[in-house]
């Protein structure tokens, strides 16, 4: 469920473009100097969002410095960093754990089980300084848990439940824009998962995991399903962003929410079509 709330690089200019890779520079940083390097591997481009999302509504002191980093040795690249940086660390860490556990739950990955071994005491500390924002994400995926133990064809509901834990994950404080901000990520939240359901189907259908979709996947309409409610969700979540008073950035953040977010819906789709002209061609060959 990561890597999904991107920026479209084409549509940005170079300036633009050097500003949010600042931010997720920052986010880089920050991970491993808080975290190490087990900490820095985490990094998403879904929590560059958040960061440069809370940056632009609460105007935090940012610090701009150019830097070099083993992934970049002989460039210096750009790197913002503020005390949200700080709070999107944590949260992209908390998540990080859960998606390992979800990993291992699904595939048993012995690569994944070890990683969020090795992340256990870090994410302890940030559980203990966000106890409720913990106990509500630990209910979230128990319930998504137990519902795929069930089955559960419900999209909406299982969307929503990864929505609410979007909810927790971007709340900094609790004033005025906190249910304009929930409303945002709840809805981020049902785009991510339903997008992470569509792009794993066939994966998901050969092993025989858990999807949402599964009962869907051989209907005629399935792609058209798909795109309607990915469409709400980010209509929703959309319409939610732009009642926040958002000034220094709002190209970039327009820019992953409008395009951005499609690019990886668009490249498994097209993908998905020329698997599926290839398997007709094979099958028009045989029965020749």
């Amino acid at each position: 469920m990561f890597g999904y709330v991107i920026v479209n690089k084409g549509d940005l200019t170079f300036r633009e473009f050097d500003v949010y890779h600042s931010y997720y520079c920052g986010l880089c940083r920050v991970l491993k100097d808080n975290y190490g390097l087990t900490g820095q591997m985490s990094l998403n481009y879904d929590m560059t969002f958040l960061v440069l999302l809370l940056t632009s509504l609460y105007e935090p002191q940012t610090t701009y410095e150019m830097k070099k980093c083993i992934a970049h040795p002989f460039d210096r690249q750009g790197v913002s960093i503020n005390k949200i940086t700080q709070f999107g660390a944590e949260m992209n860490l908390l998540l990080t754990g859960y998606k390992c556990r979800d990993d291992w739950q699904d595939d048993r990955k012995i690569l994944k089980k070890l990683y969020g071994t090795s992340l256990n005491s870090k994410i302890k500390a940030i559980k203990q300084k966000y106890s409720e924002k913990a106990e509500i994400i630990e209910v979230c995926f128990k319930n998504l848990e137990h519902l795929e133990k069930e089955n559960c064809r419900n999209i909406d509901k299982m969307a929503g439940l990864f929505g609410k834990v979007m909810e927790e994950l971007f709340i900094y404080q609790e004033d005025e824009w906190e249910e304009i901000l929930r409303k945002l990520a709840y809805n981020l939240g049902k785009f991510i998962y339903i997008l992470d359901a569509y792009e794993d189907i066939e994966e998901d259908i050969k092993k025989n995991r858990y999807n949402p979709f599964s009962d869907k996947y051989q209907e005629k309409d399935f792609e058209k399903t798909c795109r309607i409610v990915l469409t709400s969700a980010i209509a929703e979540c959309s319409r939610a962003f732009e009642m926040l008073p958002l000034i220094d950035n709002i190209k970039i953040l327009r820019n992953i929410l409008y395009s951005g977010v499609w690019h990886r819906y668009e490249k498994i789709r097209e993908e998905r079509m020329k698997h599926t002209e290839k398997k007709a061609e094979a099958g028009n060959h045989e029965s020749l």
